[in-house]
């Protein structure tokens, strides 16, 4: 009798296939949508998931400007970053980077920071096309819509 034999198989560059995936951030929570990103920018969501090998998908992100923060956190989270010199620490609160000239940062950076970093991680952040508005130059992609606010009612604010 011949025994069962249990392999893992293991992904290859050559045996990934990529998908384009377009998720409408208007009214999302900023931490709940960055971690679905993440994980779909890793390819956590695939049953053959290899952590040394870029296996996730394209997303495409529109309407980054319309994310929410719950409860005081728009006023209060602060982003820093240091100018190099001694004492050359600034911070600025997440309401104004929203204000600001680029609010798609605040998703970009959160999405950023749950990617591992290294090379890996850098070419995995190049997978990710975050627009402000509606419109994307992407559309000859044929992405597929995930709708992530009917996920979890948690998803979305005020709903």
């Amino acid at each position: 009798m011949k025994a069962l034999m249990k392999t893992t198989k293991s992904a290859t560059p050559a045996t990934v296939e990529k998908k384009w995936l377009l998720i409408d951030a208007e009214g999302l929570v900023v931490g709940r949508v960055a971690s679905i990103i993440a994980n779909i920018l890793r390819g956590k969501h695939k049953p053959s998931f290899t952590p040394h090998i870029d296996c996730g998908d394209n997303v495409i992100v529109i309407n980054a400007d319309k994310v929410r923060f719950t409860g005081k956190k728009l006023g209060q989270k602060v982003y820093y970053k240091h100018t190099g010199y001694a004492g050359g620490i600034k911070g600025i609160t997440a309401g104004k980077v929203l204000e600001g000239r680029f609010p798609e940062r605040v998703l970009e950076k959160a999405v950023e920071r749950m990617i591992p970093r290294g090379p890996l991680g850098r070419q995995q952040m190049r997978n990710l096309r975050i627009f402000n508005g509606a419109e994307h130059s992407h559309a000859a992609q044929n992405p597929e819509v995930l709708d992530v606010a009917s996920m979890n009612r948690k998803n979305k604010v005020g709903a």
